[in-house]
């Protein structure tokens, strides 16, 4: 294969809707595209959204990262040796992940559509088959706006909710009451704080004032405060959902080592890409350790579409599924099609025939 020429962009595009919780507040995307060109005429994307509460990460830092490896990278000539090169560099995407996982993901897409195969079958797995089943999220301070959000959720049948915790005893109160009115439509509840409290005793409480059932809880505590979480989750008889607490597969040691209240929230760009996403799911079925395919406020249509991957590999380890919200939440989509549940919160890839393209099987359409 010849060289490959990469290039880097920010992705600036407005929501239609801002969407807030205890640790930041949006009105678009932050986000970066990489494009990987061949000399044949081929181009390949991905797509990375770096988060400064999450990884550590910035734009410039992700803008770093790729002026340093980008030249190296560009020579990596197939799928072996760009494997190769993240066993190599894996301290140093560690650090950067969601600055490696858009480059990878665009090398992927063109090694892939060179091969013309789809991403599955260049990677040696299933094709996407079936449906798969979204989560409404509800990430709003504004008890008005979360009451219009919630009745247009359960209008379309979606009833696996993820609530965004503001930490404001009055507001989450009433939130929780205008929950507590549709107790017919069997809503599956689960909270997430975002990183709040930074001690175990008044987030047991604030939870505990709230009187609603939840299933499970994302990040009460501060990350990687794995005792006191598993203390919390005996404490309310729930389990505790690992985000900013779980980015890399050597933190399985933590887990494997306490009780089974873990659930890991597997987002494509925190965990630095499709390989490393996939070599997670992996230990996570081989040790019976649940998790949700999450994904980043802002996404476009090309991480949705990585997280479908890595969602059917989980297999009966999947508890849930975030993302695909497309352009009920951007002003627009990078891609065509763009990829959005509809009814039940249902996203069936078989109806947008990504299958008769190769990669990811998306047309880029528009670049911010």
């Amino acid at each position: 294969m010849n060289r490959i020429k990469l290039t880097i962009q920010s992705l600036n595009i407005p929501f239609k809707l801002a969407f807030s919780h205890a640790s930041a507040e949006r009105s678009r995307t932050q986000s970066v595209l990489v494009t990987a060109s061949s000399t044949d005429g081929i181009t390949g994307y991905g797509e990375a959204c770096p988060r400064e509460y999450v990884t550590g990460e910035t734009m410039v830092s992700v803008m770093g990262f790729f002026t340093k490896h980008h030249d190296e990278v560009s020579r990596l000539p197939e799928l072996a040796a760009l494997r190769q090169w993240v066993t190599d560099h894996q301290l140093s995407i560690d650090a950067n992940p969601s600055a490696w996982c858009a480059m990878e993901m665009a090398l992927l897409d063109l090694l892939a559509k060179q091969q013309q195969q789809s991403l599955e079958k260049f990677l040696g797995l299933e094709e996407l088959a079936g449906a798969f089943r979204y989560s409404a999220i509800l990430g709003t301070d504004s008890v008005s706006m979360f009451d219009k959000l919630l009745s247009m959720y359960l209008d379309i049948g979606m009833t696996d909710f993820k609530i965004k915790l503001m930490g404001n005893m009055e507001t989450d109160r009433k939130k929780v009451a205008l929950l507590k009115q549709y107790s017919d439509k069997n809503i599956q509840l689960r909270f997430d704080a975002n990183n709040y409290w930074n001690e175990l005793t008044p987030a047991y409480v604030y939870l505990q004032a709230l009187e609603y059932p939840f299933w499970a809880v994302e990040e009460p505590l501060t990350a990687g405060h794995y005792e006191d979480l598993s203390r919390l989750a005996n404490l309310l008889g729930t389990k505790i959902i690992l985000d900013e607490s779980f980015s890399k597969i050597a933190q399985f040691d933590r887990l494997l080592s306490t009780d089974e209240c873990w659930i890991i929230n597997l987002r494509v760009s925190k965990m630095g890409g499709l390989l490393r996403s996939l070599a997670i799911v992996d230990k996570a079925i081989n040790n019976g350790v649940p998790m949700i395919v999450g994904s980043q406020v802002g996404e476009t249509s090309l991480l949705t579409r990585a997280g479908l991957l890595v969602a059917q590999a989980a297999k009966e380890c999947l508890q849930a599924q975030e993302g695909a919200f497309g352009t009920y939440l951007l002003q627009y989509d990078i891609c065509k099609p763009s990829l959005m549940f509809g009814r039940g919160g249902m996203l069936e890839p078989a109806k947008f025939a990504m299958r008769a393209n190769s990669g990811y099987g998306l047309q880029v359409t528009a670049i911010a």
